[in-house]
């Protein structure tokens, strides 16, 4: 074996010695919360990527978006033909669309109110709450009793929240937090949203 193929299998055997050790010190199993954040496109296209992988599982889901009112989106038409999906969509749309405050934070309201249900259900393995930050940011709800009920899920079931601007509460409460940053958009140089792509 060479010099170089010597250092390189060295360097993976101290690695795979640090990689067994953390996963024989993760003992935990219990449901976790992750949060998708930032600027950047792909939050929830993520998350509807962790609800394929759940589905595989033979895991019950629900979906709630609270922003999105467009039914025609390519991953709620496949989703909703599988078996173990609730899908809602619940929002009025984007805010500079509706132009209208007290419509918008009603149908927040009615989308929390589904999601306190979900969050009760022991039979409900994954929750997605879709640009469920929005609902801080234009002051729907109020963050504690979110953030409460939240904490109080049943043990086994995971969340998934998306959105831009995250605030640093529900940052806290969350056990993965991933920032999704721009670099570049095609929208920028003028290119329409493409089916299959943006929705």
């Amino acid at each position: 074996m060479s010099q170089p193929d010597t250092r390189h299998q060295t360097r993976m055997q101290r690695k795979k010695a640090v990689v067994a050790e953390k996963i024989s010190a993760a003992q935990i199993q219990r449901g976790v919360f992750l949060l998708h954040t930032g600027i950047g496109k792909g939050k929830s296209s993520a998350a509807f990527g962790v609800l394929a992988r759940a589905l595989g599982h033979g895991l019950r889901a629900v979906v709630i978006q609270f922003v999105k009112s467009r039914s025609d989106t390519g991953e709620e038409a496949f989703f909703r033909r599988q078996p173990g999906v609730q899908w809602q969509v619940m929002g009025e749309g984007f805010t500079w669309e509706t132009q209208d405050a007290k419509r918008d934070a009603a149908a927040a309201r009615a989308a929390w109110e589904t999601a306190q249900q979900a969050l009760t259900d022991p039979a409900v393995n994954l929750l997605i709450l879709d640009e469920f930050t929005y609902v801080f940011k234009y002051r729907w709800l109020e963050l504690e009793p979110v953030l409460a009920a939240i904490c109080a899920r049943p043990p086994m079931q995971h969340l998934i929240v998306t959105g831009r601007a995250a605030p640093p509460e529900l940052i806290t409460i969350a056990d993965t937090v991933t920032e999704m940053n721009l670099v570049k958009h095609a929208f920028q140089a003028g290119v329409q949203a493409m089916p299959g792509i943006e929705f």
